[in-house]
């Protein structure tokens, strides 16, 4: 009898052992003469030396799967014991597995040309309404480049510039502040990566998450770096932020120019930046529009009302 530790590199445990450990449970069935017991990332196994590589290879085939579409469930772990391939999730536009399975969509032309800009340029602008899912794209793409071991991590960020409140005025210490201006990019995380594998990043620091004013000084390597509501940059904020830019390294900036929250006299440094850079080569924008708001159907009839009012007054003035 010999006893061998398989650890787990590349997925939530939780998602990989399955509902109250059934899938634990299945494979203790599946290789009874086998003792098989499950703790964090760490399968231990004991039994005749000669059934255990099979079951090794079965658990990796599994982990791999896993890790994939961070989905496992019965159907896949018969398949893999039988020697049978699973049936491939095959999806247009797909960009990565969220959780449970979820398929995340390149879902309008212009979530494409994202995806796309960024397998060509290392700089992207991503400019567009509210709901175009220019935020989402950019996460999606940050993850997928995590999974595929492309970059060492991802750094998301926003300006903590408020519609009509101070932080100063709220409750709780700085993190609790600035915590409501994050909580966008936290939401999009969370469909993406299992919520143990999520908690471990975070506390690891592979996903940091922090206001533009904590990247000052740092130099940004092996990362996808995203910039969100840069239309509340300063030209100056913008500036630092861009020249963090580090060795293999990915930036995308994304924006709403009909949504500047800063004081009528400054000009956004989101806008200023696109005319500064448009003729840097290496770099490149993607305009979304009202078809691609992809939120509830009321969010693009509410957005294109507001784009004709506001048409209409300056047309007034």
């Amino acid at each position: 009898m010999i006893e061998k530790n398989i650890i787990l590199e590349n997925i939530d445990p939780v998602v990989f052992y399955g509902l109250n450990n059934s899938n634990i449970l299945l494979f203790k069935s599946l290789f009874p003469k086998l003792r098989i017991a499950a703790r964090g990332h760490v399968i231990k196994v004991i039994g005749e030396e000669s059934q255990i590589p099979e079951f090794e290879e079965i658990i990796h085939r599994a982990e791999r799967y896993c890790s994939e579409y961070n989905l496992l469930n019965e159907e896949v772990i018969l398949d893999f014991v039988k020697g049978k391939k699973p049936a491939e999730v095959k999806q247009n536009n797909l960009i990565i597995h969220g959780v449970g399975g979820k398929s995340i969509l390149a879902r309008t032309e212009n979530q494409q040309k994202l995806v796309k800009a960024f397998d060509e340029n290392d700089l992207l602008f991503a400019i567009g309404p509210a709901g175009s899912g220019k935020t989402y794209t950019a996460i999606a793409l940050a993850v997928r480049a995590l999974k595929n071991k492309e970059v060492k991590k991802i750094i998301l960020s926003r300006p903590a510039v408020e519609a009509g409140e101070k932080l100063g005025f709220l409750p709780g210490d700085m993190k609790e502040k600035i915590d409501p201006y994050l909580q966008p990019l936290y939401d999009a995380l969370e469909d993406m990566i299992p919520a143990a594998k999520l908690k471990e990043h975070l506390e690891n620091k592979v996903i940091q998450i922090a206001p533009l004013a904590f990247m000052r000084g740092r130099t940004l390597n092996d990362a996808v770096i995203i910039l969100d509501e840069a239309q509340n940059t300063t030209m100056h904020q913008i500036k630092m932020f861009l020249t963090r830019m580090g060795l293999n390294a990915k930036m995308i900036i994304t924006g709403d120019i009909t949504q500047i929250d800063l004081p009528p006299a400054q000009t956004s440094g989101l806008i200023h930046a696109m005319n500064v850079l448009k003729n840097v080569p290496g770099i490149s924008k993607t305009e979304f529009t009202q078809k691609d708001i992809v939120r509830h159907k009321l969010v693009r009839q509410i957005v294109d009302a507001y784009g004709k009012y506001e048409e209409k007054k300056s047309e007034n003035n």
